[in-house]
């Protein structure tokens, strides 16, 4: 029982964990009521300050990459007990990111910056749309079994694990990654574009359209044939921009 309940803590303090750095993350891409920020001061040379930045990307990227392939869980399960490795990822994802708010060096420069106040108005309404859209696709698919509290309790309680099945709730019937979509407007709606904020821009996206390559590669084949229908019927992150409408029917086999 003591083990049990260790992991089951294990798996909430890495929850809260996740959940304080992504509530920081918000001030921190939005440069408000955090203490450090995109933008600032520069303190150190544009090609240092750029080096950094793009090591403190690149150590995010390996790492939630890396640790997210079934071939490196299967090897690291060897590790950690298997109820508890999606809480370790969830953490060490958190303290990589932890890592990139505390090192992150600002490079200076505007690239546009919109003076109007109803535009002001539209993008930071994009912005919250982005990150409200990230969290809304996470409950939708199960927020808890993605973050790791689903697996800890099931072992606390003494029962066995059941993968998810494959859904397709709300935006997930027109586009299959919603949530990425939602990163997106998250990281470029920003009526003042620093230098700093298009470099941490461009480096997310490009992880974001590799990242969905590897991730689809594995829910292929995870989910076998029902995926590949999934992508041969709906668009990636744009929707409505599949030649063929999705059919009735293949809707209401995902929603049901």
């Amino acid at each position: 029982m003591f083990k049990r309940l260790s992991i089951f803590l294990f798996g909430v303090v890495s929850y809260a964990v996740f959940f304080a750095t992504f509530l920081y993350a918000v001030g921190f891409i939005g440069n408000f009521a955090v203490p450090r920020t995109l933008d600032g001061t520069p303190a150190v040379g544009f090609a240092t300050a750029l080096l950094v930045n793009l090591g403190l990307l690149g150590l995010f990227a390996v790492q939630h990459s890396v640790m997210a392939r079934p071939a490196f869980k299967r090897w690291f399960t060897r590790l950690v007990p298997e109820t508890a490795e999606r809480s370790v990822y969830v953490l060490l994802s958190s303290l990589a990111l932890i890592a990139l708010f505390a090192y992150w060096e600002p490079l200076g420069g505007v690239v546009w910056a919109v003076t109007d106040p109803t535009l002001r108005g539209v993008l930071w309404g994009a912005f919250v749309f982005g990150w409200l859209l990230v969290l809304v696709s996470t409950f939708l698919i199960n927020h808890f079994d993605l973050f790791g509290l689903r697996q800890v309790w099931l072992q606390l309680m003494g029962r066995p694990y059941t993968p998810l099945e494959f859904r397709t709730p709300g935006p997930y019937l027109f586009v299959r990654h919603p949530l990425y979509v939602g990163w997106l407007f998250a990281f470029w709606a920003t009526p003042t574009m620093t230098i700093s904020h298009l470099v941490f821009a461009i480096a997310t996206t490009g992880y974001i359209l590799i990242a969905i390559r590897f991730e689809e590669r594995d829910l292929v084949a995870h989910h076998g044939v029902i995926y590949q229908e999934y992508v041969e019927k709906v668009p990636m992150l744009v929707p409505f921009t599949r030649k063929r409408n999705v059919d009735e029917a293949f809707l209401r086999r995902q929603r049901g």
